[in-house]
C-alpha cells in the first residue's frame, strides 16, 4: 500500500522544501516535506480558508484539525494573538514540521499534538475549529472529524472547513447540518467550498 499524508510514521525518506508565503503585508517561511500534504506552497484550499475565516465573538481557544506543516494554524494565530491555536495530525513529521514552522515565523501562542484526531486532546474546548481534512482518508474519517469537533466547540462556537464540491462538499454539508444549528456556504472559489457550521 503506498503511503498516504494521513500516515502515522511516514516511512518516506525525508527531503524537505523551503518557501516563502506573503499575506497581509508580511512575509512567511515554510518548510514541507514529502510524506504531508502540499509540499511545495501553502494550497489554494488552505489559502482560501484563511482569507475567509473571522473571529468568533466567544471567547477561547482555536484548534486547528489535521494541521499538517501548519499553514492554517500559524498564520491564524499570528492574525489573532491573543487566542491560543491548539495544532493537530495524526503524522507524526507533519507535526515536527508545524512546530518547526511557527518556530521560524516567530508565533509562539500555539501549541502543536500528534494525534488521531482528538483522541490525545482531553479535557479541551475550543471557540473555533478550523479544517482542511484529509479527503483522501475517506468519508468516514472526514465525517468523525467533524462529530468530533462538534463536542469540544462551546456554546456561540464555529467549526470552518475547506472542501472541494468534486470531493464531497455537498455530503459534508448535509452531515454538519445533522450536527450543528446552523450551516452556511461562506465562499466558493474555483471548485473550493468554505462552509461554517455554527453551535447555537
Amino acid at each position: 500500500m503506498s503511503e498516504h499524508y494521513f500516515s502515522q510514521k511516514p516511512q518516506t525518506k525525508s527531503s524537505p522544501k523551503t518557501w516563502y508565503y506573503q499575506t497581509n503585508g508580511k512575509q512567511y517561511t515554510f518548510t514541507s516535506d514529502v510524506g504531508v500534504f502540499s509540499k511545495r506552497e501553502v494550497d489554494f484550499g488552505s489559502r482560501l480558508l484563511i482569507e475567509q475565516f473571522k473571529e468568533p465573538t466567544v471567547p477561547g481557544d482555536f484548534l486547528d484539525l489535521g494541521c499538517g506543516y501548519g499553514p492554517i494554524g500559524i498564520l491564524v494565530a499570528d492574525r489573532y494573538p491573543s487566542r491560543h491555536m491548539v495544532m493537530v495530525d495524526i503524522n507524526e513529521r507533519a507535526v515536527k514540521l508545524a512546530a518547526e514552522n511557527a518556530r521560524q515565523n516567530g508565533v509562539t501562542n500555539l501549541t502543536c499534538l500528534q494525534s488521531d484526531k482528538l483522541a490525545d486532546v482531553k479535557n479541551r474546548t475550543f471557540a473555533a475549529v478550523l479544517t482542511n481534512p484529509p479527503i483522501r482518508a475517506g468519508k468516514q474519517v472526514v465525517h468523525e472529524m467533524f462529530t468530533e469537533a462538534q463536542q469540544v466547540i462551546v456554546q456561540g462556537g464555529s467549526l470552518w472547513v475547506v472542501i472541494q464540491k468534486k470531493q464531497g462538499a455537498p455530503s459534508a454539508k448535509k452531515k454538519l447540518e445533522q450536527l450543528f444549528a446552523t450551516v452556511e456556504t461562506v465562499a466558493k472559489r474555483k471548485g473550493y467550498y468554505i462552509l461554517r457550521a455554527d453551535k447555537v
